[in-house]
């Protein structure tokens, strides 16, 4: 799986948004979404708010977690622990990066909110990576991976994965064979 079919999957989340236009509800293949009134808040998954938002037909509602004071909490609470903390929304780089590219006029402190974001994404990287190798260092038979999105496991995934096989092939090598002909006659 690549980054961009982490980001399609990240669209399906729901965000609300403010339309400025009236429709009665839409039914799709997913469920039914609306009515749309202007002024009233409705759920609606981000595909959607972004193309309503790309026509400026609606205002979209960044979600809870986007918020400067929240993001510092997560962003503390990562470079404190150990372990990997707890994030609010399994797709937030994803998000994140979405939301402020096509409706950063929308959310508050914008920029703030991206730097923050991105701290916390690269100490999440960095800690999966030490993690990582002291996985292999180690050579640990199994790994826990609580609490890591879908788009942190991909970015390490290709390097543990070929790590692994290569000290597979090692270990593998380096082990006398079971089969080999004993020269006793």
């Amino acid at each position: 799986m690549d980054p961009s079919e982490v980001e399609f999957l990240a669209e399906k989340e729901m965000v609300t948004i403010v339309p400025n236009f009236s429709l009665d509800k839409i039914y799709l293949i997913g469920g039914d979404l609306g009515p749309f009134n202007p002024g009233l808040p409705v759920d609606v998954p981000v595909w959607l708010a972004l193309n309503l938002k790309q026509r400026q037909k609606c205002r979209i509602v960044p979600p809870e977690w986007m918020d400067v004071e929240k993001l510092e909490e997560i962003r503390d609470k990562e470079r404190k622990e150990e372990t990997f903390a707890h994030i609010p929304s399994p797709y937030y780089m994803e998000l994140t990066k979405l939301l402020l590219n096509h409706a950063s006029d929308n959310i508050p402190k914008a920029d703030e909110i991206r730097t923050l974001v991105k701290d916390i994404w690269d100490t999440r990287v960095a800690k999966l990576r030490l993690s990582a190798d002291s996985f292999i260092t180690l050579q640990e038979a199994h790994a826990k991976l609580d609490n890591l999105t879908l788009m942190e496991i991909n970015t390490t995934r290709t390097f543990l994965l070929d790590s692994l096989n290569y000290m597979y092939k090692l270990r593998t090598n380096m082990q006398p064979r079971s089969d080999a002909k004993s020269q006793d006659y």
